[in-house]
């Protein structure tokens, strides 16, 4: 995203209707909402030109969320951006769109009939063939000796002059966000804003100021620097790589160590590395990585050396969709490494949530000395937001005082040990792999054995009562409603819109290890029927509240690679609710 947008949101974690349309008419029906989508093909910066647009609603005041759908090719297919910008918070798509901005052919052919009444259509002409208004842009190219990439900046520009925007808040924008052949690109902008006829009204927000626009991935990357990693490493995954990205980009700036090794095996022993000597470290991987690290986080368990892990989800098993989201998994981060030990996992459906519950994982993973897991999917780390409200730091506990002559893994009521960071003048700090005592030298007696076993698994209890906490779950909608609607992660955006349209209670767990079952308790009470959405096809979470005593009556599964959009899981819960 804009240096001015990750600089902006840095400084807290640092500082602690159709063609010829008459204006006259439309101005009596103005929206409080818009969706626009972008498509066209691999190559044609498809991406790109839909931050643009988020970028320009970002500047008018309004919240936005970006949607991204692209398959795993470096050219060709067909990609799309859908662009919801709206004066409350939206975390999720819409099926209609007010405006469709077609690079190519498939792009008409797919979407056109998700057009709303008001809604029309921009066309590359004559490549495209459409109704609504054409733009030539191979034309406009040529005439300023532009490159092919630079159609994108052609149509947006297009999508300016039909919304009505001012052409200096455009040309602002333009100059913030494009930093290579800018002046190029604002002539060709220019030509193709003033060849289009204005069809929608969006005019900016009152009292509203421009808002911090960045991805999934880059919240929780904020959310790791607030939380106050030295490290980040990590070998590049769809979905979860923006982190890396993003962190390396402000890695002189936030004063961290960013590294990409040679494969995830060793990307989870270094940042245990790291940790031994001291420094909080981070790691970001997806499915089939993670696998590769699994016992490299079973070596944390036993160790007890702090980790945080990013796990984004996509669709497996193995390469399955890589460019496409999944929530098949939670079982997997619940039960991973062989062995027993605790695990801290939340799952993040917000820009707030992501950045507070990084930083919280930091914090959790240094006090207990375990791994803790940062769970997301596709849709959210690739998706981009604005926040509801300014992120807010927590501040930093220190940890406890080592007693001397030191043992690494000194028993105590809560199975916490205290930390001692080598090297330390006349003391030995040593980590072990193999069952230990309590100094950390190998032993295989069965008492001593019992009494470690025992130490690790009573962090367990510490970490359910530092964590079922008020925060832990999630409550919308209609909060005494007797049909429930349960979600995790980033399905909850379009869960409480449907929840809302149906004057249902929305329960959201956001933390899954342990489970918050006094919040969670609170949250249900009075529930009689539970409908339990999820991106996959077994229902995970079902599961895990099995076990928990609690049981639901209607799945609503999906398992496609896509997530749901309002319309269409609003007609499936209004089928199973009543």
């Amino acid at each position: 995203m804009d240096r001015s947008d990750v600089c902006l949101t840095l400084c807290i974690v640092t500082s602690i209707k159709r063609s010829g349309t008459e204006i006259s008419q439309l101005e009596a029906e103005q929206l409080t909402e818009y969706s626009v989508l972008i498509g066209g093909k691999a190559g044609d910066g498809i991406a790109q030109a839909g931050q643009l647009i988020a970028s320009i609603f970002s500047e008018l005041g309004y919240y936005v969320y970006q949607y991204i759908d692209y398959p795993s090719l470096i050219r060709g297919g067909h990609n799309f951006c859908i662009i919801r910008a709206a004066e409350k918070p939206v975390f999720t798509h819409r099926t209609g769109v007010d405006l469709i901005l077609a690079l190519d052919q498939k792009t008409a052919d797919l979407h056109t009939h998700n057009l709303t009444t008001q809604g029309t259509v921009i066309y590359d002409s004559p490549k495209v063939k459409a109704e609504g208004q054409a733009l030539a842009i191979d034309e406009i190219l040529t005439q300023y000796k532009g490159r092919s990439i630079m159609g994108n900046t052609a149509m947006v520009a297009g999508f300016c002059g039909c919304a009505g925007i001012p052409w200096n808040l455009v040309e602002s924008v333009f100059r913030k966000k494009l930093l290579k052949e800018t002046d190029l690109n604002l002539l060709i902008a220019r030509e193709a804003y003033s060849r289009i006829t204005r069809c929608i009204n969006v005019q900016p927000v009152k009292g509203a100021s421009p808002r911090p626009l960045l991805s999934g991935n880059e919240w929780i990357g904020l959310g790791l620097l607030a939380g106050g990693i030295d490290a980040y490493i990590a070998y590049p995954m769809t979905p979860s790589s923006g982190v890396l990205h993003f962190l390396a980009s402000v890695a002189d700036e936030a004063g961290i160590d960013v590294v990409h090794p040679e494969s995830e095996i060793a990307v989870i022993l270094m940042a245990l590395g790291f940790a031994y000597a001291g420094k909080k470290a981070a790691v970001g991987t997806s499915g089939g990585g993670f696998c590769l690290m699994t016992e490299g986080l079973s070596l944390s368990g036993m160790a007890e050396v702090p980790i945080v892990i990013i796990l984004s989800q996509r669709g497996g098993p193995s390469t399955g969709l890589p460019t496409y989201t999944a929530q098949s998994d939670l079982l997997f981060a619940c039960h991973a490494g062989q062995g027993e030990f605790s695990r801290f996992i939340a799952a993040p459906a917000t820009p707030n949530e992501a950045f507070r519950w990084a930083a919280e994982a930091v914090h959790l993973s240094w006090k207990l000395q375990i791994p803790a897991f940062i769970l997301s999917d596709k849709t959210f780390s690739e998706g981009i937001y604005t926040p509801e409200t300014e992120p807010e730091v927590r501040a930093t506990v220190p940890l406890p005082a080592p007693a001397y002559p030191y043992k690494r893994y000194a028993d105590t009521p809560d199975g916490i040990s205290p930390i001692l960071v080598p090297p330390c003048s006349g003391e030995v700090v040593k980590v072990n792999s193999y069952m230990h005592d309590y100094s950390g030298i190998t032993s295989e007696d069965p008492e001593m054995t019992v009494a470690m076993v025992q130490k690790r698994l009573r962090k367990a209890e510490k970490l359910a009562a530092m964590t079922d906490q008020p925060g832990a779950v999630v409550c919308g909608g209609t909060p005494k409603a007797k049909i429930a609607i349960l979600c995790w992660g980033s399905p909850r955006g379009v869960c409480s819109e449907v929840a809302e349209e149906l004057g249902i209670r929305l329960v959201s767990p956001v933390v899954l290890s342990p489970f918050p079952a006094g919040e969670f308790r609170k949250a249900m009470q009075g529930v009689e029927k539970v409908v339990l959405v999820e991106d996959s096809s077994t229902g995970q979470l079902d599961k895990i509240l099995a076990r928990e005593g609690y049981r639901t009556d209607e799945l609503i599964l999906r398992y496609d690679g896509r997530p749901f959009a309002v319309e269409e899981l609003l007609e499936r819960v209004r089928r199973v609710a009543s």
